[in-house]
């Protein structure tokens, strides 16, 4: 009765999420441009499921013009980083208001 109870909790458990780093998904993405593969062939080749792959390359695609246009990307995150650091500053003088 234990060993049943074991399997059919070992067949209800999802497999553990795996994560992939940026340069894999690099990796993926630019073999599928440079040798024309499909996105099944590119999965089966990477052992990654095709809806990811599929995922990956949709969002390769959206972001593309990243790479041609990084001053503005590097000015929106400058422009936060400035708003958190005035942030920061503003709560650090209202936190040392409160104690002295």
């Amino acid at each position: 009765m234990q060993e049943k109870k074991e399997k059919i909790k070992g067949a209800l458990m999802s497999k553990k999420r795996r994560k992939f780093s940026a340069e894999f998904k690099k990796k993926v993405i630019l073999k599928m441009f440079e040798e024309g593969l499909s996105i099944n062939e590119a999965a089966s080749e990477f052992n990654v499921h095709p809806k990811t792959v599929q995922l990956w390359k949709k969002q390769f695609i959206e972001n593309m013009e990243l790479v041609f246009d990084k001053s503005s990307v590097v000015k929106e995150y400058k422009e936060k980083l400035e708003k958190t650091e005035k942030e920061k500053s503003q709560l650090a003088k209202k936190l040392g208001e409160r104690y002295w």
